[in-house]
């Protein structure tokens, strides 16, 4: 990945709805040159797919909730059942497991409190090898979806 592709990455993320025009001219290239560019990258895995910036106050999911999980074990099969049930899980929208204890860290949207506790009560507290939950309740969200840095911009 040289200089070139750097930026195109940063273009993109900056605005994924760049016409391949306006990434040409951005990025110094002709159109022809910057769309087998983006091709490759897309090819690579670099670029693994485009998307919306949803406003989650404006979709009725206005509470957020980091939830901590620790598992009653750690055999392969009792995690795989969690991650694969946690996965199905819509108001799940970033699970990712860690290293020490908890075991797990989840960030959820709900619509309000109640929703976030029946939530819990019926959905997260059942899946399979949960030994606890533990939840923190976001105040304010100061950096989201942040661009990765690609040394250009």
């Amino acid at each position: 990945m040289d200089r070139i592709d750097r930026k195109i990455l940063s273009e993109l993320q900056a605005d994924g709805r760049l016409s391949l025009t306006d990434l040409a001219a951005r990025v110094g290239l002709t159109v022809s040159p910057a769309h087998r560019r983006v091709r490759d990258l897309e090819k690579s895995g670099a670029i693994t797919g485009y998307r919306a910036m949803i406003d989650p106050e404006q979709v009725g999911l206005g509470f957020e909730a980091l939830v901590f999980v620790t598992m009653n074990q750690e055999h392969r099969a009792s995690l795989l059942a969690f991650e694969d049930q946690v996965a199905k899980v819509p108001n799940v929208i970033t699970a990712q497991r860690l290293f020490g204890d908890p075991d797990y860290l989840l960030r959820v949207r709900t619509a309000d409190m109640d929703a976030y506790a029946r939530l819990q009560d019926e959905v997260l507290g059942v899946l399979p090898g949960v030994q606890r939950l533990t939840s923190t309740l976001v105040m304010r969200t100061i950096v989201e979806d942040r661009p990765y840095p690609t040394g250009l911009r």
